[in-house]
């Protein structure tokens, strides 16, 4: 038996009280359906600011257990809703975080606001609840400009963007509290993480989704650079599954960050060919669509690839969808989505 179906089996027979902070963002609805379906108790905290309503409904209508679930509308940047979320939790699972390396230049200051200083407050709170183990969201974009690849934990280099001095800062002051104040924190480096309810719209909306909506509806699709930057593209269920390994894992495990990806490279002219494979099923008139190319974006890097060597011993971590398997998923769940918003 692996590990994480191990894990899963445990805590359906002994649940636990969970806090997922971001809750109705796309990673943090993925993660409350996960544990809701594994029967635990979950609170769901988020602002609204980046995450959505219907994303949380979608969850309760997916799975039972909406009496197990509880939500907070509230902002991590205010210390008093962190306590109040915190109170009686076992495990907090913080997710909440404002993305996008391109926002993050535009608006430095609310991104340090929301991502440093909030994971700061949580980091206050669960220490005062006494919560049991602090998982956190931190990112690939903390390696900036380090040139080698695969991408190892403890070789990082300049941050590129203030997005990634964010993330930065959360990783040090989390591996701070754990030394002096003995708060168990574990912190997931995502790369490029894409899948159901990630928003295809707005001006910092992800590559796949857009793309994929892009495409749908006869939309111009827009490759920054030369088409040859690569990442390694991580399927939302493996970072569910990771943020559930976390939370169990020996203390040993507490303290570190790790990587969280499938250690797959793919670069952005074969991430386009894969979406329009994926979509010809149900729009043909997509074999035809090619990319318009456009300058590099400012703060990005050119090349992504994790070593999860780490994550497999500590956590017991091996992804559970490819990148390209994951991919076929998420075409056939965004243009479902599609159908449906058009027929309502």
């Amino acid at each position: 038996m692996d590990t994480f179906t191990r894990v899963k089996e445990e805590l359906a027979a002994r649940p636990k009280t969970w806090l997922v902070t971001g809750a109705a963002g796309f990673i943090g609805s993925n993660i409350v359906e996960a544990l809701l379906s594994l029967g635990q108790r979950v609170i769901g905290l988020d602002n609204f600011l980046t995450g959505y309503p219907h994303n949380l409904d979608s969850v309760l209508a997916s799975v039972e257990g909406a009496n197990r679930f509880t939500f907070i509308e509230g902002d991590i940047r205010d210390i008093d809703t962190c306590r109040k979320a915190c109170k009686d939790v076992d495990v907090v699972l913080h997710q909440a975080a404002l993305g996008s390396v391109p926002r993050s230049i535009n608006d430095p200051l609310t991104t340090h606001q929301i991502n440093a200083d909030g994971t700061l407050h949580m980091l206050l709170a669960a220490r005062e609840a006494k919560v049991g183990r602090f998982v956190f969201a931190s990112s690939s974009s903390v390696y900036g400009d380090h040139p080698d690849l695969p991408k190892v934990e403890d070789v990082v280099g300049t941050p590129l963007s203030p997005y990634a001095i964010a993330k930065r800062a959360s990783e040090h002051y989390a591996q701070t509290f754990h030394r002096h104040y003995g708060l168990e924190t574990v912190g997931l480096r995502y790369f490029n993480v894409f899948g159901r309810r990630q928003d295809p719209n707005g001006a910092y909306a992800a590559v796949i989704p857009k793309w994929i909506s892009g495409m749908y509806h006869g939309e111009p699709c827009y490759i920054n650079g030369d088409g040859k930057t690569s990442r390694d593209f991580c399927h939302v269920s493996n970072v569910v599954a990771a943020n559930i390994l976390a939370a169990v894992a020996p203390s040993e495990a507490a303290g570190h960050v790790f990587n969280i990806a499938c250690g797959e490279q793919m670069t952005l002219e074969e991430l386009f060919d894969a979406i329009k494979s994926g979509l010809k099923a149900f729009r043909p008139e997509v074999e035809t669509v090619r990319p318009s190319y456009r300058e590099f974006r400012s703060g990005d890097i050119l090349h992504s690839l994790a070593d999860t060597s780490k994550a497999r011993k500590l956590l017991g971590y091996v992804p559970v969808t490819k990148a390209r398997e994951g991919l076929v998923e998420t075409v056939q769940w965004y243009v479902q989505d599609l159908m449906r918003k058009a027929a309502s």
